[in-house]
């Protein structure tokens, strides 16, 4: 009997370490899979001018460059190996449009600094991953899109009432990556906020859940995803204060598959799939659907 409760003691313990008071980082979980979209895939298609696309055809599967590390967005199950997020449904529905299973996609995680570099060496067929469009990158790469208009935000703690905005943040511990275009922003833009840097965002929110900074700062797509996961806890407040059109990324010189692409977007948007999409996903933050931005199909070059 003594044996028996000194057990039930230190269960108790143990569960309480774990388990009771305020955590860190936002539990890990996923969207729900009887929530997401059912994508018809479009058996019919066929792309003969896009190599791109006759390399997947004869590998049997496409290929797509992803992140691993943004809640709701694009994120990796380290137990069973599987993305999900909004991002990841955006390529599930264009594999579908180019004639694909998109349970045959092959994920890789490609970071930021290797997204160019990947599509050029043929590592990929295209990339999905807060993927923001610009001129200097569309000297390497062609962009389809863009599906997503992101813009830097504020994530804050549920019970924050004196941060509505970027104007709100003089003498306000404000957490961004190092060295990150949103920590630039704010260095120039809002100097009298306090900056705090770590390396990764999951570092920056841990500290705004134990109230060691005030905010966090990035696109609004990956706090919305951060929302999405405590939404009793962290939300995403004011208006973005900067522009990011989130594109695919493919090989610059597939023009045919860029604009194969562009249709795909389009006919999903119009179907229902693109809002369904992320009312499961970024949604759960309690966030909208916003209205897609209108795609822009840039000249081949």
């Amino acid at each position: 009997m003594i044996r028996t409760r000194a057990l039930l003691v230190a269960l108790v313990v143990l569960a309480c370490s774990t388990g009771c008071g305020k955590s860190g980082s936002p539990p890990v979980k996923g969207p729900q899979p009887e929530d997401l979209p059912v994508y018809t895939v479009d058996t019919g298609f066929r792309l003969p001018d896009s190599r791109t696309w006759e390399r997947a055809r004869k590998r049997g599967h496409l290929v797509v460059g992803a992140k691993e590390d943004q809640p709701y967005m694009g994120e990796k199950d380290p137990a069973s190996g599987l993305y999900s997020g909004f991002d990841i449904e955006i390529a599930k529905m264009m594999s579908a449009s180019l004639g694909f299973d998109p349970k045959t996609i092959e994920f890789k995680t490609i970071a930021s600094a290797n997204r160019e570099t990947a599509l050029q060496n043929g590592q990929i067929d295209y990339y999905v991953g807060t993927y923001t469009i610009n001129d200097n990158r569309k000297k390497q790469v062609g962009f389809a899109g863009p599906y997503y208009m992101a813009g830097q935000s504020l994530l804050v703690r549920k019970d924050e009432k004196d941060i509505n905005g970027p104007d709100d943040l003089a003498g306000k511990k404000v957490c961004s990556a190092a060295g990150s275009t949103p920590y630039q922003r704010l260095q120039k833009e809002f100097p009298e906020a306090v900056l705090v840097a770590y390396d990764t965002y999951s570092v920056c929110v841990d500290n705004l859940l134990t109230y060691q900074v005030d905010a966090v700062s990035t696109d609004d797509s990956i706090l919305l995803g951060y929302a999405a996961k405590v939404p009793d806890e962290l939300k995403v407040v004011g208006k973005p204060f900067s522009q990011e059109p989130y594109g695919i990324g493919v090989p610059r010189s597939d023009n045919a598959l860029r604009f194969a692409l562009d249709d795909a977007l389009e006919a999903q948007e119009k179907n229902g799939n693109w809002k369904k999409a992320y009312e499961a996903t970024l949604g759960l933050s309690g966030e909208p659907a916003p209205t897609p931005p209108a795609i822009d199909r840039y000249p081949a070059s």
